[in-house]
């Protein structure tokens, strides 16, 4: 059965080549800074996902589920799809074969809180939480709010 190896938060993810590359990586508080009476801000977010295939389930379609979710349940995006990894020319038999993903977006949080990114590829499934922490900013000279 394909399982969930690797599933971390970033600030940007790519992956390249079947290697991950990750900015601001693996944190478990965002900040926001905040203007009192504004709208709250967009941030950059990134989630990297490495899956591990068994040998004998190579060259065939496995369904995988990435999805950010607030602390009530409420999903705020979700990302689906099949992926199927092959048997690379020399690869040792029985082997397992590793598949990564990496997805960015640009996400405003709905508000201050704990939220959690999950995956889930067959029966496995892994997530991780975060809290996104408001931090007040003073307004700019000569506004009101």
């Amino acid at each position: 059965m394909a399982v969930i190896e690797l599933l971390t938060v970033a600030n940007h993810a790519e992956a390249v080549n079947g290697l991950l590359y990750l900015s601001g990586a693996g944190w478990t508080d965002l900040r926001r800074s905040l203007i009192p009476g504004r709208q709250a801000p967009v941030n950059p977010f990134g989630i990297a996902v490495a899956t591990l295939v068994p040998w004998n389930e190579a060259n065939q379609r496995h369904h995988i589920v990435v999805q950010l979710e607030a602390a009530d349940g409420n999903v705020i995006w979700k990302v689906e799809g099949d992926f199927e990894v092959g048997r690379p020319a020399g690869t040792t038999k029985g082997m397992d074969l590793r598949s990564v993903m990496a997805l960015n977006a640009q996400v405003q949080f709905p508000a201050a809180g704990v939220y959690r990114v999950s995956a889930s590829v067959g029966e496995d499934k892994r997530s991780v939480s975060f809290c996104v922490r408001d931090v007040p900013l003073p307004l700019p000279l000569g506004t009101t709010g």
